[in-house]
């Protein structure tokens, strides 16, 4: 038994006609009629009674009928779904994101999936690098976006880089160091400061640019890996933040002498061993579509 032969046998029982339904199936009558034969063989029992010039149903081709539409019915679906998941419109995705990441991409990215993919289904997870490459090795994620800066080098990931973006001090309007021209490191060493987790290569940049008393382990206050919450607390005191200037354009960039020099470099990654489902083509394109709204709106 076939889809085909479901797909002849409901067309027949339709329109009850031969030689109809061969020209609307693009098939000799004798061709329609063997596949008929080949079905109620199979099944046992005949579907059509001859009636006059009309071929009616059975009763037990009655009961044959539901179930055949409800498997041709099903095939359709899981066509359409085929064509719904190459274009990734639909489909599902666990996403990691980093603390830069999540505050640069996590709201555009729902917002994207809800408007323009709602047949699909996206999940965003939140964390330290390590934890989140540890459950994409457990399949427990499909890709991540993070600064690739903090991430060790290993055979079984595939890293695609997103950008780079500079890092820089930032604090409120109305902080004493944001009317400064020009302000030392000394200067901002008088305030707390607040900052994701680092990069030893970030460390290494702080060190080099303004001596030991730069190193995170001794230069941060606050630390976590919600860079929102961070941001927050720059906005509501004297607090220093170190992140990247696009997560938070109405804080302001302080002036550094010698400036910092870091950058930020986000990448997607996922495992070399798995196939990527479209969605996550979708979401790529997506992520550089809103780093170029944000140049164009600090521009």
């Amino acid at each position: 038994m076939t889809l085909v032969q479901l797909r002849h046998f409901l067309e027949l029982a339709g329109n009850g006609s031969f030689s109809k339904s061969a020209e609307k199936l693009y098939l000799t009558q004798p061709a329609l009629s063997r596949s008929i034969k080949t079905l109620e063989d199979e099944l046992g029992q005949p579907l059509f009674d001859r009636v006059g010039r009309k071929n009616e149903l059975t009763p037990f081709g009655q009961h044959v009928l539901l179930q055949a539409r409800e498997l041709v019915d099903a095939a359709n679906n899981l066509k359409q779904s085929s064509k719904q998941l190459l274009s990734g419109h639909s489909g599902q995705l666990k996403l990691g994101l980093g603390s830069g990441p999540g505050a640069l991409w996590m709201t555009h990215l729902l917002s994207f999936v809800a408007k323009e993919c709602p047949e699909a289904r996206l999940e965003i997870a939140r964390g330290a690098t390590g934890l989140l490459v540890q459950q994409l090795r457990d399949r427990l994620l499909d890709a991540l976006i993070l600064d690739i800066r903090s991430l060790s080098p290993a055979i079984d990931l595939r890293v695609e880089p997103l950008c780079e973006l500079p890092g820089t001090f930032m604090c409120n309007k109305k902080h004493p160091l944001a009317k400064l021209k020009r302000v030392t490191f000394e200067q901002v060493l008088k305030y707390p400061v607040a900052s994701t987790p680092l990069s030893d290569e970030v460390a290494r940049v702080l060190t080099e640019r303004y001596g030991a008393q730069a190193h995170p382990d001794h230069l941060v206050h606050l630390r976590c890996e919600e860079i929102s919450s961070l941001l927050d607390v720059a906005r509501k005191t004297q607090t220093v933040v170190l992140t990247v200037r696009a997560v938070a354009p109405d804080l302001i960039e302080l002036p550094l002498s010698p400036p910092l020099n870091a950058n930020a470099r986000f990448g997607w990654v996922s495992l070399k061993s798995r196939s990527e489902v479209p969605l996550a083509k979708l979401l790529r394109e997506a992520a550089v579509a809103r780093l170029a709204s944000l140049h164009a709106e600090t521009a």
